[in-house]
């Protein structure tokens, strides 16, 4: 039988488990897929202690997991466009990629390009996505001075990416040892912390336009102290300061669709995005990755390998 994650209940990383589970079996618009790489997002912690069950209630045996990667095995009766042995990247929207075998909407995945590392293609559609719409929030183009909070997380590392592609400059908050990612990537690094403010302003000399905050403690107040309108600050983490300030709180809903991560394929594939890649961990060891997520310091995205 195939393995998945489950938990019973609400609680700490210890409610996770990896048990053997029925084989999945597709409607007849979805197809099934086996699993080669699944990526691991915050968001996840915070449904799985109960912190969003208000928006978003789990039920018990509960799964986890949106992204994915990996190879068609099987298609519904009413499905044209996939076939058997096709390599793909995707998402699923029932709490399930943390798993062997997974089914998905047809309409939610898309060819990976042989360019586009396994991990890569399946840590990419939750935070590719959140970052797309970030950008765009933030109205981000040429002539824009752009700060992001945590540039160097799972999400930033992506954001500060294609605020350049957009024609912004940006300036990365992030620890020293990113700082080297970060000037490879045209990004001008700034160490967070203490006296943060005034680094800002020496880099930025000129006024800082917009901000995009993907860290939260405190960064929307920070934006705004910088002179930075509210319509473009945003943030995908600090929805008490959104709703405080009136800043923005756009996450990936505008931009979580197939066209938005075909296009996101496509620049990892032309090699104009880079997707760093933290750690990967065996998805019987699933409580470890967690631990490391938790943390908050990692350069890129952590992933399970099924």
């Amino acid at each position: 039988m195939p393995q998945a994650v489950r938990f019973d209940e609400y609680g700490d990383i210890e409610v996770l488990e990896v048990r053997e589970v029925p084989r999945p079996e597709p409607a007849a618009d979805e197809v099934l897929v086996r699993v080669r790489a699944a990526g691991i997002n915050p968001g996840e912690n915070g449904i799985r202690i109960g912190a969003f069950h208000e928006r978003w209630p789990a039920t018990f045996p509960s799964g986890e997991g949106s992204d994915l990667a990996g190879v068609v095995e099987q298609v519904g009766a009413a499905v044209p466009t996939w076939s058997v042995g096709d390599e793909v990247i995707g998402w699923v929207d029932s709490r399930a990629s943390h798993a062997e075998l997974v089914v998905v909407p047809a309409g939610n995945l898309v060819s990976r390009d042989p360019a586009v590392p396994w991990e890569v293609g399946g840590a990419l559609f939750v935070a590719g996505t959140t970052a797309h719409a970030g950008v765009r929030a933030v109205g981000a183009g040429p002539g824009d001075t752009i700060v992001v909070a945590g540039a160097a997380g799972g999400v930033g590392s992506i954001t500060v990416q294609l605020l350049r592609h957009a024609g912004a400059a940006v300036i990365g908050l992030a620890s020293e040892s990113n700082h080297a990612w970060l000037r490879e990537h045209g990004v001008v690094p700034v160490t967070y912390g203490d006296g943060v403010l005034d680094r800002i302003r020496a880099a930025a000399p000129d006024g800082v336009t917009a901000f995009v905050d993907a860290f939260g403690d405190g960064y929307v107040d920070l934006a705004l102290e910088l002179g930075v309108a509210k319509d473009r600050i945003n943030t995908i983490i600090d929805f008490a300061g959104a709703a405080r300030t009136g800043v923005r709180s756009e996450g990936m809903e505008g931009s979580a669709n197939a066209g938005v991560l075909a296009g996101l394929v496509k620049l990892v594939a032309a090699g104009d995005l880079d997707v760093p890649i933290a750690a990967r961990y065996p998805l019987a060891e699933v409580r470890s990755a967690y631990r490391h997520l938790m943390q908050r310091h990692t350069r890129g995205k952590i992933v399970l390998i099924p």
